[in-house]
């Protein structure tokens, strides 16, 4: 009798485990939902960002007392850090990198931002520890929205032979382009 009672608590325990582990594997039920972006090249080539949506929430976004302060590397975005994977090899602000997997990451000001391109993946964001990792830091153009943009969100404008990266919350705008290295 006592082995089927260990048994049981053994095996309720087991399946609490599993239950919780599925809970925090199910990613639809986050504040912050998981979000792509990808950008087609005139070949066919690829560039796709994944990224965790967050929302305002009435909170100051960017600023120096801001949820995203100034001048602090930020992961673009919630949960897990921000993913970059291109198929092609890619040049933006005179910096060039080839194709492969890679993890994004910014430093707002506001006036100018900096992209961050890391060749470590599969980090959970912060605190960021990955500079001997860094691929390229690459300025940002920074402009306004015309009316405030409650979900951060990550965008491509596909013109011509180049992918312009777009990331929009509040009322900013961050963007850079890339174009496929020939």
């Amino acid at each position: 009798m006592r082995k089927i009672i260990g048994l049981c608590i053994v095996l309720v325990l087991g399946i609490a485990a599993l239950a919780l582990a599925a809970r925090h594997q199910n990613k639809s039920n986050r504040p912050s939902p998981t979000e792509k972006a990808e950008c087609r090249l005139p070949d066919g080539k690829t560039i796709t960002t994944v990224y965790s949506s967050p929302r305002m929430k009435g909170r100051k976004i960017f600023a120096a007392d801001g949820l995203v302060p100034f001048g602090k590397v930020w992961r673009a975005g919630a949960n897990e850090a921000t993913t970059f994977v291109t198929t092609a090899d890619l040049t933006a602000e005179s910096k060039d990198f080839p194709a492969g997997s890679y993890t994004l990451f910014t430093i707002p000001n506001p006036d100018k931002w900096t992209l961050i391109i890391n060749k470590k993946t599969g980090e959970w964001g912060v605190p960021y520890r990955y500079e001997s990792d860094e691929l390229a830091r690459i300025d940002m153009q920074v402009s306004q929205l015309p009316s405030p943009l409650e979900d951060f969100t990550i965008g491509y404008e596909q013109t011509g032979g180049s992918c312009t990266l777009h990331m929009d919350w509040e009322t900013t705008r961050a963007s850079v382009t890339f174009a496929e290295k020939k």
